[in-house]
């Protein structure tokens, strides 16, 4: 492409919202812009419309956000043949329907479609169950078939898009290892095991009940559990001190745990998962202990640079050894942060998104 090169970021939620398109396009944006491209934003949902479309009910608040952003992206069609390549992220309507990524697709724009989890499979926010009948479980598959390029997230989802589509690429969900440093804090109290996610993963903490009563049995007052997500999460006897997520405080708030878990259910949602939380577990030197599910496999190397826990005996005592060491934590910590830097920062994700955009054809 020459210079003066366009590309519209299309997806639902405002920039810095989303940690879906924070991580898979945002913190991409100052490298693209500094390589010739004009980059810009088009989303639906704004704060206000957010919070209502996430709120059980208020149906007829939903209804005037469908009706503000079929508007918007109508405005957005219009002015699509300006730009050489529209980014959608995930989808750009809040419904089942394809309606814009087929308007998208017959201008003179390339269409890249990127996803990073597993959603052809029917995954409704709590706030919105009774509105399932509006969603499409083969709206993926749709907008796979019509778009120009790929890119998801692991090789899981590849797999995926492959049946509707040869023109896939897989792009790592990666991190800026340069604002995810630990500092690399001394505590001279109890060890803090941590989980990260969000109300719609809370089940995930769940999962570890069981070894996290064996732990508490076995070490007490030694250590403490932390979750850092959006509702708190309650666990008869084991005391779960909740942090609320916070954007801001993202990288502080981990910074303060010692171990990091990442349990998953062995099922086609938790298989298309791209390993975040361990991702920024070991961004920031932390141990981290994770389900061999889906892409975990890829990124841990067992006793290297974390662990894979597949049982409750086997969770139990992996922690134990990361709870009774703290020099292989350090271990384990060093050697996690080195396997980020070269297989999942930015700086090693960025040339292979720019090579992937500008030889597209």
């Amino acid at each position: 492409m020459d210079s003066g090169k366009r590309l519209l970021f299309v997806a639902l939620h405002r920039p810095g919202r989303s940690p879906s398109q924070r991580f898979r396009y945002e913190q991409f944006v100052p490298f693209l812009e500094a390589n010739g491209w004009q980059c810009d934003y088009a989303h639906v949902l704004d704060e206000n419309g957010d919070k209502a479309f996430y709120t059980p009910g208020a149906y007829w608040k939903k209804a005037k956000v469908v009706i503000k952003g079929f508007l918007s992206r109508m405005s957005d069609i219009a002015k699509a043949d300006q730009y050489d390549i529209i980014f959608i992220q995930r989808e750009t309507f809040v419904t089942g329907s394809t309606f814009f990524e087929h308007r998208f697709a017959k201008t003179k724009a390339k269409v890249v479609f990127d996803f990073d989890d597993a959603i052809w499979l029917l995954d409704i926010s709590e706030g919105n169950k009774n509105l399932s009948w509006l969603k499409d479980p083969s709206k993926t598959k749709k907008i796979i078939s019509l778009s120009d390029l790929i890119i998801a997230g692991n090789s899981y989802l590849a797999e995926y898009a492959h049946q509707h589509n040869d023109h896939v690429k897989v792009l790592p969900t990666v991190i800026d290892t340069d604002y995810y440093k630990t500092a690399h804090r001394i505590s001279n109290g109890p060890i803090t095991i941590g989980w990260s996610g969000s109300q719609t993963t809370n089940k995930h903490f769940l999962l570890a009940e069981p070894w996290l009563r064996n732990l508490k049995e076995k070490y007490g007052q030694k250590i403490r559990f932390v979750a850092v997500t959006e509702r708190k999460i309650d666990i008869d006897g084991l005391d779960i001190e909740t942090i609320a997520w916070d954007k801001d405080r993202e990288v502080a708030n981990l910074d303060m745990i010692d171990i990091g878990m990442m349990p998953l259910p062995d099922d086609d949602w938790a298989r298309g998962k791209c390993g975040f939380k361990g991702i920024q577990y070991m961004s920031l030197s932390k141990p981290a202990v994770m389900s061999p599910v889906g892409v975990n496999p890829e990124i841990i190397e067992h006793g290297v640079n974390g662990f894979l826990a597949d049982s409750v005996d086997d969770w139990t005592e992996y922690l134990s050894q990361l709870i009774e060491s703290p020099e292989l934590r350090a271990k384990i910590g060093a050697a996690g942060r080195k396997t980020i830097e070269e297989k999942y920062s930015v700086k090693s994700a960025q040339g292979k998104l720019l090579f992937m955009l500008e030889n597209l054809r």
